[in-house]
């Protein structure tokens, strides 16, 4: 057998054990093999200060909740005191060690820019340093691209990119002042990588932040700031309470069934917490086949216009035990 067989042979074997493990995986590649062979959030981020915006509910809470329990010391914001409150009592009793102090909560509108200058301070005067950001605030959404009024196109810009871009920017400038190593982690979609039907504004909001953040990874790459985008698949959460439709005003305002078929916001936040541990550039979560399609649609763009042929209008639906299963992280 010649070297180029032995290559061919080789090469046919990677593809097989990766084809392999998309199927089974619950996440993309890299991201599962961090799983089983990487560095552990347990020991990532005990005594860590972290903070997790949009930390009253879903992904949000999920994340303080398992940052909890691996010991980190958490600020979570978010506009609701009360719920706040709530999340940072649940947290403070999965882990005893954690004291009243190890959790600040900082309930603020991410739209009110002004403020986010000192909130930051108040973290870093609160805990004396900041080690990681994680910006998980924003708002989905299910709309015909055709009606959505421009304000709503609007307002998912200044919520999801704008609002995120400034406090990340407050971020960055600390760590480089500072010296000290720190991490962004950017809470995107799949949405955010491939497009998504009956979301636009969603979806270009989605993939300003990928633009957003490569940008600035290509920039510090010699800087010891990590930055991961994190892209969840559907999730069981209550985001789609407050989505936008077409028109300023209206909520979606809908309740996803226990039987549908989702990722919980646990298994999310920890797979999002492996990639943050390893320094992912990038990480996906979702259930299969999600994962297999969303690798085939990245790579195999040319063939995006003749699949969209095949699939529902309302979205990239693919019939799983007789579900519907969209692309949108919700």
């Amino acid at each position: 057998m010649d070297i180029f067989s032995v290559v061919g042979a080789l090469y046919c074997l990677y593809i097989l054990i990766w084809f392999l493990i998309a199927c089974i995986a619950d996440c993309d590649v890299i991201t599962f093999l961090a799983v089983h062979f990487g560095k552990s959030p347990g020991s990532e981020f005990s005594r860590k200060v972290v903070w997790v915006t949009g930390a009253s509910s879903g992904i949000g809470e999920a994340l303080a909740k398992k940052l909890a329990r691996y010991n980190a010391r958490l600020v979570i914001s978010a506009r609701r005191k009360d719920e706040l409150e709530r999340v940072k009592q649940e947290c403070l009793a999965l882990n005893r060690k954690l004291k009243d102090k190890d959790i600040l909560v900082l309930d603020f509108d991410m739209l009110d820019y002004a403020v986010h200058e000192s909130k930051f301070k108040k973290v870093v005067d609160h805990f004396g340093k900041l080690d990681l950001l994680i910006s998980n605030a924003g708002r989905s959404q299910r709309a015909r691209w055709q009606s959505i009024e421009l304000e709503v196109d609007k307002s998912m810009f200044d919520l999801n990119v704008f609002s995120l871009i400034n406090l990340n920017r407050i971020a960055v400038r600390y760590f480089s002042k500072t010296g000290n190593v720190g991490g962004l982690a950017i809470t995107s979609s799949i949405a955010g990588i491939i497009g998504a039907p009956d979301c636009g504004s969603y979806t270009g909001a989605k993939h300003a932040l990928h633009g957003y953040f490569e940008s600035l990874r290509n920039e510090i790459r010699s800087n010891k700031i990590s930055i991961t985008m994190l892209c969840p698949g559907p999730v069981f959460s209550d985001i789609v309470r407050e989505a936008f439709t077409t028109k300023m005003g209206e909520k979606v305002n809908k309740v996803y069934q226990p039987t549908e078929r989702r990722m919980t916001a646990d298994r999310c936040a920890y797979l999002c917490l492996v990639a943050i541990a390893n320094k992912l550039d990038e990480s996906w979560q979702a259930l299969f086949p999600l994962i297999i399609v969303t690798y085939f649609l990245r790579n195999y763009s040319f063939l995006i216009s003749r699949l969209m042929t095949l699939v529902d209008v309302k979205g990239i639906i693919t019939k799983v035990r007789g579900t519907r299963y969209d692309l949108n992280e919700e």
